[in-house]
């Protein structure tokens, strides 16, 4: 496999939209090439299977979503209290609205893995691997609440960004701060 890791990226952000825009029936590596702007027979020529191309792109879309080293920083120089794991939550929507197309291609991949096993392991393997941070980085930083709580508020804002991304109606009609303050609100206490 060819190892330019820059034109990996590339490849592999272009792999991302071609998935939020047309699904994972979509995702060809002709499709890849044409979104990257590159030579026909390029994205083959970096990932030997969609299997593996898959598992790159779930790898891909969580660097593209989370924080900057810089954001966090920022945030943790902030009291460690309910308003700053508030903020995070706040922050999380920030990211997916300005990312729309990383959320929903983690949703393709997501469907996918329901009919591939070996992309449900490496997705579950991704996705596990980054909830364990999040719990890490919780408890390491002090932050309220305890590995449940994160648990929760992973589920409830996983929740909440798939419907804003798929059924922004449902959603549309609340207040998003007020919402996001009850799901804090409810897994702190």
């Amino acid at each position: 496999m060819v190892r330019n890791e820059a034109r990996r990226t590339q490849l592999l952000d272009a792999a991302i939209d071609v998935l939020s825009e047309e699904g994972a029936r979509g995702l060809t590596y002709r499709a890849i090439d044409a979104k990257a702007a590159v030579p026909a027979g390029t994205a083959s020529n970096y990932f030997a299977s969609r299997d593996d191309l898959m598992s790159e792109v779930a790898i891909r879309v969580n660097q593209r979503l989370m924080p900057s080293d810089e954001s966090i920083a920022e945030s943790l120089a902030m009291p460690r209290d309910k308003a700053l794991t508030l903020k995070f939550m706040h922050d999380i929507i920030r990211r997916a609205d300005a990312d729309r197309a990383c959320y929903l291609a983690m949703m393709e991949l997501r469907l996918e893995a329901t009919r591939r096993p070996d992309l449900r392991t490496a997705l579950t393997k991704t996705v596990a691997d980054n909830l364990e941070f999040n719990i890490s980085f919780n408890e390491d930083s002090k932050l309220p609440g305890d590995r449940m709580t994160v648990i929760s508020l992973y589920f409830a804002m996983t929740g909440l960004i798939y419907e804003r991304l798929t059924l922004p109606d449902i959603v549309e009609p609340m207040d998003l701060d007020e919402l996001i303050e009850v799901l804090v609100d409810r897994a702190i206490g």
